[in-house]
């Protein structure tokens, strides 16, 4: 497929609410203008990074606590600050 049909495609998909295939369109149609039509920049098998699988929305990795790790307690909020 050329890179106009491609766009067609895309904005198609794009008009039928499909906007997981706008997106792959939109991702084949940035490899063939950056590096033609060389096997080695085939999407085919990759898939975007889903939002949270690495933490809240980032991209930095979850934080695992050391084995053995307790959560201290909370302090009492009635307590804070008091003097005998």
């Amino acid at each position: 497929m050329t890179i106009d049909e491609l766009q067609a495609a895309m904005h198609a998909a794009a008009a039928a609410l499909d906007f997981e295939e706008a997106g792959r369109l939109r991702d084949r149609i940035s490899v063939l203008r950056g590096g033609g039509d060389d096997p080695a920049n085939d999407l085919a098998g990759l898939v975007r990074q889903q939002p949270g699988s690495m933490g809240l929305g980032t991209s930095q990795q979850r934080m695992v606590p050391p084995p053995g790790w307790v959560k201290p307690k909370k302090p009492d909020p009635m307590t804070k600050g008091r003097k005998r």
